[in-house]
């Protein structure tokens, strides 16, 4: 029995001793996410009209300027002549950097009637910049359309911040 028992020993503890411990799962590079959120009135000039932008968008970043992924919806309203037209994007680009951002979307949405229903092909992109800064007033840009038939805009594209938000705000959060 004690031969016995020397064998076991003497076969199992190399093995247990030898026995690499298992690999450490690969660590992989931390994605860094933007986001930016709120409601604002553009400043507008036509006094009898409101043109509004709500936005909940996020982005995801592995390196480089440009997102890996981006999500989430924005939505332009209109309100003129008594009605409120809006149409709802969904986010196909967030870029950000300090306290600027721009969002692009694809059109899923409008209002019943909206002129855009025959105006602009059916998932025209549209972008939308925004100017957040920590003290001082927000301002945000709007790209419009491009008209049935001509190219879309580019993804992650939009003219410069140049109207003031005049009642509202947005939350922004550059990558980290």
């Amino acid at each position: 029995m004690t031969a016995l028992l020397a064998v076991v020993v003497a076969v199992a503890a190399p093995v247990a001793a030898a026995a690499p411990a298992p690999p450490a799962p690969a660590s992989r590079e931390a994605a860094a996410v933007s986001s930016l959120k709120g409601d604002g009135r553009m400043d507008y000039p036509i006094a009898d009209q409101e043109v509004r932008v709500s936005v909940d968008a996020h982005s995801a970043y592995t390196g480089g300027s440009t997102p890996q992924r981006s999500w989430g919806t924005f939505r332009i309203s209109h309100a003129q002549d008594g009605k409120v037209y809006w149409g709802e994007f969904a986010v196909d680009c967030l870029t950000t950097g300090g306290p600027t951002a721009t969002v692009t979307g694809r059109l899923v949405r409008t209002s019943p009637g909206h002129p855009w229903l025959t105006m602009l092909d059916p998932h025209t992109r549209m972008g939308v910049s925004f100017f957040v800064p920590e003290k001082g007033q927000a301002r945000l840009g709007l790209s419009g359309a491009t008209k049935k038939g001509e190219p879309l805009l580019t993804k992650c594209m939009a003219p410069a911040a140049d109207a003031k938000v005049v009642d509202g705000g947005y939350a922004l959060r550059d990558r980290k």
